[in-house]
């Protein structure tokens, strides 16, 4: 991803120029001056781009596996798994897309988190229906990610963005790996994935909250 560069004056996100492409910026590790420009609230959508046509055909697939793994005899069906494992691994691509091509929009921060999301609740609703994984976990994992949904929607309409944090974003990885592993066999290492995300997931709401409620207090006393 070509990103706006730390200039005087100004964060890269505040500035319109770019910065060279690294590895590290290319796979996402380096995420230094805030998320672009074009990304922000109030910016247009964008939608022609070449990763939101990646990121549309991401959502498009998640009810396919959703029918494809219902219909199943126990919930392993192979080319449901396939599905889940490509649509959680393209979540990575387009974001590599973004950066290569520089075509950041305010659609592509929108659908992104909220394709992760309804994967997983995907992914938990099948992993429920078959007792693929224990289901008290699944229930605080969806309870969560609904939680997230509705976040963020208050955030919104609030006129407030909820930046992704680190922790979340590594939380996404060991979830998506318990619930495809526990489609393909029955292992306690798919066990241990959940627990080890779900612990994650819970530490990045937490940070989610409280940089909310920051943003709600400088709210209140800028008024």
């Amino acid at each position: 991803m070509v990103e706006p560069p730390l200039s005087e004056g100004g964060s890269h996100a505040e500035t319109g120029e770019r910065r060279p492409l690294t590895f590290r910026r290319l796979v996402g590790l380096d995420r230094s001056g805030g998320p672009p420009p074009q990304t922000r609230r109030g910016e247009p959508l964008h939608p022609w781009t070449i990763p939101n046509a990646i990121g549309v055909g991401r959502l498009l697939l998640i009810p396919i596996f959703l029918v494809l793994a219902l219909e199943s005899d126990d919930g392993r069906d192979t080319t449901a798994t396939i599905l889940f494992a490509f649509v959680a691994a393209t979540d990575w691509f387009d974001g590599m897309a973004a950066r290569i091509t520089g075509q950041y929009s305010r659609l592509g921060a929108l659908l992104d988190p909220l394709t992760d999301r309804l994967l997983v609740i995907s992914g938990v609703i099948v992993a429920w229906d078959f007792e693929l994984l224990p289901r008290w976990a699944l229930l605080v994992l969806a309870a969560r990610e609904a939680f997230m949904l509705l976040l963020t929607q208050l955030a919104l309409r609030r006129g407030m963005d909820l930046s992704v944090n680190m922790l979340g974003r590594w939380a996404v990885w060991p979830v998506m790996g318990a619930l495809g592993l526990a489609m393909i066999t029955e292992t306690w290492i798919s066990d241990a994935l959940l627990y080890f995300g779900l612990a994650i997931t819970l530490a990045a709401t937490a940070l989610y909250l409280q940089d909310g409620l920051q943003a709600l207090r400088k709210g209140s006393t800028s008024t």
